[in-house]
Formats: C-alpha cells, structure tokens, sequence
C-alpha cells in the first residue's frame, strides 16, 4: 500500500474543477509522465504559482465540490504524477471521487468546520500532513503545532487503496 500524506498545497477555494486540476488541452497525452508540469497551470488563486507551489506537495487540502466539472481521470492522474495521492476538501464531486479512489488515492472529506481550523492554523506554514489509514486518523504539523482528525475510509473505498487501485484490485479479485 503507498504512503498517504506529506508535505500539504492549500488551495483554499471552492469549486477547483477538472479543467484548473489539468486543462483540456493535455488530455491527449499518451503518458501520465507528461501530464506532471502541467497541473494546476490554469488555477487563478491569488498568489499561487504552479511552478513554485506544487514541487514536493504530497497532499492537497482545499474547500468543497474539487473536481468539479467534466469527468477525467486525467486529473488524478496529473495529481498522483506529482506525488499528490491525497486531497483533503469538504466535499468532492462524484465522478472525480471514485476516479481518486479507482487510482488507490484517497479523497478524504471533512466538514467546513473542521477545513477552517486547518486552514487557520495551518495555511501559510510549512505543513506535513501524516495519514493512517489503519487508525483512520490525519495528523497536521507545522511551527510546533499539532491538530488530529479523525477521517473514514472503510468498505470498498479501503479496499481499493489497499490494493492500489481498481486494476490491482480487480487483478486479485477475478
């Protein structure tokens, strides 16, 4: 199983769709390789810079409906590429969601509450972000601080970030 968590890109704004996580114009890519310098080019979000901010991101915590828009799993795929293999938001939209899980990513939904103790303490520093999947618990660390929070990952959505994916998993399934 992949090791959840790192270092935390906050992209603190509703409604980030498919077309901001990696535009239409890439879709034609033959490798997920050549998805990578491309993520997050078209999000206009105050002072973020893709060229700057993604490098060394292992996790994305943002606010409610990500991956909104059109159905791909390109933007996953952008996202695992560049060593993001969980995005924490409020709320996902579905299509994006079961793409994150069929990847043996996790997309992890906590509620507004929980997101603005996070982002109020945590965005602007250096945070890492430490999941266990088998506690079901996120860690949160930067300057000295500390915030857990509990998350679910259970059912068939567990089952398929254990395995790795749906094709790991169908391969030992049938």
């Amino acid at each position: 199983m992949k090791t959840f968590g790192g270092r935390v890109l906050f992209l603190d704004r509703n409604d980030i769709n498919t077309d901001e996580i990696i535009p239409a114009r890439y879709l034609n890519e033959s490798s997920r390789e050549a998805l990578k310098p491309n993520l997050l080019e078209d999000l206009k979000l105050g002072s973020f810079d893709p060229g700057r901010d993604i490098a060394g991101k292992g996790a994305v915590v943002s606010r409610a409906n990500f991956g909104c828009g059109s159905s791909r799993e390109h933007a996953p795929w952008a996202l695992e590429v560049n060593g993001i293999n969980i995005v924490v938001a409020e709320s996902f939209a579905r299509i994006f969601r079961q793409n994150m899980y069929n990847c043996g990513m996790i997309a992890c939904e906590l509620s507004a509450a929980v997101l603005d103790e996070i982002f109020g303490e945590f965005s602007g520093l250096d945070t890492e972000l430490a999941v266990d999947t088998a506690k079901g618990s996120l860690c949160f660390r930067a300057g000295g601080k500390e915030k857990t929070v509990p998350f679910t990952l259970e059912g068939f959505e567990k089952a398929l970030v254990e395995a790795g994916g749906w094709v790991e998993y169908a391969a030992r399934k049938y």
